[in-house]
């Protein structure tokens, strides 16, 4: 029988049924680091979401065959020593396809329309005391015939894809930094950069994509150009990021991640100066929560665990 730990409930919203297998399930609302060995003693299946099951860890669990991820990133769990120990990793595939892009473009908009800077003259009276019917001491662009960058060509990266195609936009798919050759239909990483009215990141977290946008990428945006992440805090130089919105290199960011969650230490992005900025929008990794997607990702992780006792395993990323 198998014995199911699920370590981070509280990071799903949602109805998580019980597999139709034969098992022991073990649930907490929540897990600090140091507590993951101990919980998952005896474990023959995990669930996680962020926390971190590293080669380490692993060797201390002779009896885990399955990490479950509750997400579609995996870059919390170490693949070669899952690998090496033949345990199965699956992840969450397709539930986001159309809250993330849904929340690119809240932020697209709201950037856009500068709908932050024109909320607080309102709240500043600013409205009140003018001498016509409308006040423009904002300026408001269309997203209809402006180009969209987007780097990564995945499930989330296509859904944002269709989302500007409709708004009228220009799309353009950014291919890898540094490619050594280009893929039919895409435009090199620098060129998209410079060419974009905004870039939208939809890429995962891997050596090769940490700080994936610096100082020189943002330097080579155009001034008026704006950036968008909803994928992870580290695909960004946050404190580049700080410099470029406060020297206006570019003319805004709209985040939904950081690089360490939840960030109880602090973070740069997090400067009160800088939160009060009109032109820099920061959500708290919410963009793929919507009721209807956390519901599907709860479905599709039930599905995840039925299909490896079968012997059929899906989803696998080890």
């Amino acid at each position: 029988m198998h014995r199911i730990v699920h370590l981070e409930r509280d990071s799903i919203i949602a109805q998580l049924r019980r597999p139709d297998f034969p098992h022991h399930w073990v649930e907490h609302a929540q897990t600090v680091q140091a507590q993951v060995g101990k919980r998952l003693a005896g474990a023959t299946i995990t669930i996680v979401n962020k926390l971190r099951i590293d080669a380490e860890l692993i060797a201390t669990l002779p009896a885990l065959q399955m990490v479950a991820v509750a997400a579609t990133g995996t870059n919390n769990v170490d693949l070669d020593a899952c690998r090496a120990r033949g345990i199965a990793v699956s992840n969450i595939r397709g539930y986001a396809v159309r809250t993330v892009p849904e929340h690119v473009f809240a932020l697209l908009l709201a950037l856009s329309r500068n709908l932050p800077a024109y909320r607080q003259a309102v709240a500043a009276g600013k409205w009140q005391a003018a001498q016509q019917f409308c006040c423009f001491d904002y300026p408001i662009r269309d997203l209809h015939g402006a180009t969209l960058a987007i780097v990564g060509s995945g499930s989330l990266g296509g859904g944002v894809a269709r989302l500007a195609e409709a708004f009228g936009m220009c799309v353009l798919r950014s291919e890898r930094k540094g490619a050594a050759q280009l893929r039919p239909g895409y435009t090199p990483f620098a060129q998209a950069l410079r060419s974009a009215d905004a870039v939208s990141l939809h890429c995962p977290l891997t050596p090769e994509t940490r700080n994936l946008i610096g100082a020189a990428e943002l330097h080579a945006m155009k001034p008026s150009a704006l950036l968008i992440n909803t994928a992870r805090g580290g695909l960004v130089d946050e404190a580049a990021l700080v410099s470029a919105l406060r020297q206006g290199w570019i003319a805004g960011a709209g985040f939904d991640v950081l690089t360490v969650e939840p960030p109880s230490e602090g973070n740069v992005l997090l400067a009160p100066d800088l939160l009060a900025l009109p032109n820099f929008l920061l959500t708290p990794h919410v963009a793929w929560a919507s009721q209807p997607a956390m519901q599907t990702l709860a479905d599709q992780l039930i599905v995840n665990l039925e299909a490896f006792a079968r012997g059929e395993p899906q989803n696998r990323v080890a």
